[in-house]
């Protein structure tokens, strides 16, 4: 993560755990001691929208900025005009959560001014389990599309393959095999290999040696 710019934009597939990635994220640089501001600009997905968990990343003195309107289950694209502060402020390490599909991440498209080649990361969540990105052909239609949309590159991959609290090693190692065939073919590295705390030991050397573990923040306890 120290190498990560200090923008980073998570962008994915409905479905990839994009914003369970990005909550992780948040609270890992916030762990390390940074000054972490978390914008939800997810104003497509009426559910599993990290502002949901504000009170919960808040008390972990994480800022987190979504719609100007309060509230849950609110489904109407009005963006708060703080998430200006973490992209001009460079004390802030900020994390930005974008909308699931090339239509979602239209909004990132009017903060292009403040994205600057070389001073940011986007990265891409790639969770192979999912229809639309299950081949390296769809996979990479989803990122031109996504780059043509956001006017943004795509810096990074995170293979995030999983199936909820049932996921396996033989989900991350497949999402590990798809990620390094798209990475080759596209020439952006992969970042980090997701995976619960638990399957951790269980992985080969080399997906460990990129290994994120994650906790399920976005799940409750009685979700599958």
């Amino acid at each position: 993560m120290k190498n990560d710019k200090r923008i980073r934009i998570i962008i994915g597939h409905y479905g990839s755990g994009k914003t369970e990635f990005s909550v992780n994220y948040a609270v890992k640089l916030s762990a390390l001691g940074k000054k972490v501001g978390l914008v939800d600009l997810d104003v497509v997905n009426l559910y599993f929208r990290s502002r949901e968990k504000a009170q919960i990343l808040e008390e972990k003195g994480i800022r987190v900025i979504g719609s100007a309107l309060k509230g849950t289950a609110v489904d109407i694209p009005a963006i708060s005009g703080e998430v200006l502060t973490p992209l001009q402020d460079k004390t802030y390490d900020a994390v930005l959560d974008i909308g699931g599909d090339p239509a979602g991440a239209r909004t990132l498209g009017r903060y292009k001014d403040f994205l600057v080649d070389g001073e940011y990361d986007m990265f891409f969540v790639l969770n192979a389990n999912r229809p639309e990105t299950q081949s390296v052909e769809k996979v990479m239609e989803f990122i031109v599309k996504i780059q043509d949309t956001t006017r943004a590159k795509v810096t990074g991959i995170i293979n995030n393959t999983h199936l909820l609290k049932s996921t396996t090693t033989e989900d991350v190692i497949r999402g590990y095999d798809l990620a390094m065939e798209v990475s080759k073919v596209s020439k952006i590295p992969l970042k980090y290999n997701v995976c619960m705390e638990h399957l951790v030991e269980e992985l080969p050397g080399e997906i460990k040696d990129k290994i994120f573990p994650i906790t399920l923040y976005m799940r409750e306890e009685w979700m599958i």
